[in-house]
């Protein structure tokens, strides 16, 4: 294995899709396949051994978490995970402050939190790479493994056309930050004032992404239906509101029967049977949500051996 080594001038960080060039992109996804077939071959692959990932939690996940900790561990490496209840973070401390003192005990660190800008901050004051694990803006590791599956299971995303189906939160932003890279479209439909803000999904184009008000046909002809839930963390308030107000945005099997005939179904999980999806669908033939969840752990790894190593060949 050689590597260009990223030194301290160099260091990258992974906060939004669109920090990465569409080349980077397809030398993660390869590497991907890589770790991945080591993985499933039961053979070591050890390239961050020594190395040290912090993980920092804001909001709580299962996921997340565990897809960095056991990736690191996989990849020789250990994983530190802190909950900003349990720390100074919690207690006032700057998270520029935080920055500097976490950067100088670690090799990487992940961030699950809020608002964008509090991860702005800390990278900013980082002497080691930040990636985003998730914030109310973006999801970019999300995004990372369903595009993967969908190469893994399909092909090239190249020219395909996503259906999104529902909020646009935080997963839409980073779908259409993607499309925008990799030569994609999505349909995006949402119920009337939840639509898509160009500037909070940093949104650099617009021809890329169309906006229906019917879901029916936004998912017509869409090679991906995908969803979430309809109420994301941080937003328990307005539940009972939204449960009303996106309850014609459900993906159910008439709707992926008028997407294409090997449309594939995706969700970032925990999905509500019932709400934004089906029973049907999400248990049905065309449903890859448990491959999608798996390859979070696989492009994860590619994604944290690429900040630290550079491009390995």
């Amino acid at each position: 294995m050689s590597a260009k080594p990223i030194t301290e001038n160099t260091v990258k960080h992974f906060l939004q899709f669109k920090d990465f060039t569409r080349a980077e992109y397809e030398h993660l996804f390869e590497r991907t396949r890589f770790i991945k077939q080591k993985f499933k071959a039961y053979q070591q692959y050890w390239p961050l051994q020594d190395r040290t990932l912090v993980m920092i939690f804001e909001k709580a996940s299962t996921r997340t978490r565990l897809s960095f900790e056991a990736g690191m561990q996989q990849l020789g490496g250990s994983a530190i995970y802190l909950n900003t209840r349990d720390s100074q973070l919690g207690r006032g401390e700057p998270v520029e402050d935080a920055g500097q003192v976490i950067s100088r005990m670690s090799d990487l660190v992940m961030i699950r939190t809020f608002e964008q800008s509090i991860i702005e901050r800390f990278a900013s004051h980082s002497r080691v790479p930040v990636i985003n694990g998730l914030t109310n803006e973006y999801h970019p590791c999300q995004i990372l493994a369903d595009i993967y599956t969908y190469i893994e299971q399909r092909g090239s995303i190249q020219g395909k056309t996503v259906a999104w189906i529902g909020d646009s939160n935080n997963m839409c932003n980073t779908w259409l930050q993607a499309a925008e890279i990799l030569d994609f479209n999505v349909h995006v439909s949402t119920p009337p004032g939840y639509e898509v803000e160009a500037e909070r999904a940093g949104l650099f184009g617009a021809d890329h992404y169309e906006e229906f008000a019917d879901p029916m046909e936004a998912a017509r002809g869409a090679d991906l239906v995908t969803t979430d839930v309809w109420t994301s963390m941080g937003f328990e308030a307005e539940n009972e509101e939204r449960l009303k107000d996106f309850a014609d945005w459900q993906v159910d099997a008439d709707m992926m029967r008028i997407a294409a005939k090997d449309a594939l179904f995706m969700h970032c999980l925990p999905a509500h049977r019932g709400e934004e999806v089906s029973a049907e669908v999400i248990d049905g033939p065309q449903s890859v949500v448990w491959d999608e969840a798996e390859n979070r752990l696989h492009v994860q790894k590619a994604l944290m051996e690429y900040l630290l190593l550079g491009k390995v060949v």
